[in-house]
């Protein structure tokens, strides 16, 4: 954390100083605030600036602008009494002082005017309630009314009124607090936590694309798994992701239980999470065993078994992104994708490695092949060490017979020499099953190595498989 010095020589640079002159010229205070000097403390990068004066923040908006001269636009939200200004990448915000009250069905607030200790006393938390001003006459002074600053010492996160009221009020705030928990690693207060797990429920009024916007937020941030283990452990989990949260829990039958899946799904998670800023990569992660509770049986014989779980955890995952407000896209089909194929690298680690079983993972894989491999390495979680440096010395064996086939037989993303066209007007027929069955034939070929994958050989097959049905080329004699 920076000291208070070290910050104060950060704000002293010549755009603060222009704001500052411009709040002086028609006698308002002015205040950098919030997030801003949060992160100013923190060292963390913001190109977000907030603003609050006590008064009309589009006047001291509009005022800045004229100030900051060229290159600056002004949007102004009267609806909401706030005003931007842009300048080259910098965004400054500008509102005045506010004091708010709730409805309880509802997490928009009535607005008032208010001072500047009831502006600092209706934010989220106490890191998040700091105060700099910036006029000239009490430049670099530290609002700080609820020890924020100490709370940012201490690493923790803690509402500066009574949590309950907090939360219910804003039921989004508990999401933020387990994003900025996440962010920045620091631990939520006990009594805050209490409050979040006293008013879970209330996330109900929140809207799903408000929630999953905090979770894209957490899934971004260096280690996600802390913000899932404290969503489930507030409550939160099992009302915005329910199918997450069943994967927690372990049961044991006559003394032999499973790993608990979502402790399990976490690890994994993290270790991608660890060589990839991939977003949908992490929530491949997040959801490659999601059908486990569902598929989860008990065999006398072999114990726990999830058969299948890959193929209806592809299912799930359309139905889990429309019912949280994930995107409808490639996204979501990439995601799909990668669950399914996720159990294909270690069957083949765990198997002889055919070439055949290769080519066809590397076509089915297609593009995604690395994304695929990443997970499947990150979903080793064997605390037995030489378990796991076998597995990973199998998975090198097979990457390096990826790379010899697709250099040697182009697999990836392949499609067929042969097309249903030219298998019509070889042998003058509009349509049919027979069609598909030459294409699936003569692809099969190819990724079992019977063929090369070459136009000449896969015409040739065509023209075998065509004769056993009894079809003969056009102008061949006879044809069916």
């Amino acid at each position: 954390m920076q000291s208070f010095e070290t910050v104060i020589k950060k704000l002293d640079r010549k755009l603060f100083h222009t704001i500052g002159e411009a709040a002086d010229s028609i006698c308002r205070p002015c205040y950098a605030v919030g997030g801003c000097v949060r992160d100013l403390f923190l060292d963390r990068p913001s190109k977000d600036i907030d603003f609050v004066t006590v008064g009309s923040g589009i006047e001291l908006a509009q005022i800045v602008a004229e100030h900051l001269g060229r290159g600056t636009h002004l949007n102004v939200f009267r609806n909401f009494g706030t005003a931007q200004v842009k300048r080259r990448d910098i965004e400054l915000e500008f509102v005045g002082a506010r004091k708010e009250s709730y409805d309880r069905n509802s997490r928009k607030p009535i607005v008032e005017d208010g001072t500047l200790e009831e502006d600092l006393s209706r934010r989220d938390f106490t890191i998040n309630a700091l105060a700099i001003q910036i006029n000239n006459v009490g430049f670099g002074t530290l609002i700080d009314l609820f020890d924020g600053q100490g709370d940012m010492e201490r690493r923790i996160l803690r509402t500066p009124l009574d949590p309950d009221i907090t939360f219910s009020d804003d039921p989004l705030r508990m999401m933020r607090a387990v994003r900025f928990a996440t962010q920045l690693q620091f631990d939520i207060y006990p009594e805050t936590f209490e409050a979040i797990r006293r008013n879970a429920e209330r996330i109900k009024i929140i809207s799903k694309e408000r929630v999953v916007d905090e979770l894209m937020k957490i899934m971004a941030s260096p280690k996600p798994s802390i913000g899932w283990d404290l969503l489930m452990k507030s409550g939160l989990l099992s009302l915005i992701f329910p199918e997450l949260a069943a994967m927690k829990g372990v049961e044991v039958v006559n003394g032999r239980g499973h790993k608990d899946n979502f402790y399990h799904t976490l690890a994994v998670l993290d270790n991608v999470s660890a060589k990839s800023d991939n977003v949908w990569l992490r929530w491949a992660a997040l959801m490659h065993d999601i059908a486990k509770p569902v598929t989860k049986r008990w065999d006398e014989k072999i114990g726990w078994t999830f058969h299948n779980h890959n193929f209806i955890g592809a299912k799930m995952v359309p139905k889990i992104f429309r019912n949280m407000r994930l995107p409808q896209d490639t996204k979501m089909k990439y995601v799909a994708k990668l669950v399914e194929l996720h159990m294909r690298p270690i069957a083949l680690v765990e198997d002889e490695v055919t070439d055949s079983a290769v080519r066809r993972l590397i076509n089915d894989a297609g593009d995604d092949l690395e994304d695929l491999m990443a997970l499947c390495e990150a979903d080793i979680t064997s605390k037995n060490q030489e378990k796991v440096r076998r597995i990973l010395d199998n998975f090198t064996l097979v990457r390096n017979k990826m790379v010899d086939l697709n250099e040697r037989d182009n697999i990836r993303n392949f499609s067929p020499p042969i097309d249903g066209n030219e298998i019509m007007q070889t042998f003058g027929i509009s349509g049919g099953p027979m069609i598909g069955k030459i294409k699936s034939a003569i692809k099969n070929a190819i990724l079992d190595g019977d063929i090369h994958n070459d136009y000449d050989e896969a015409r040739e097959l065509m023209l075998k498989l065509a004769a056993a049905e009894g079809l003969t080329p056009v102008g061949d004699g006879n044809q069916q």
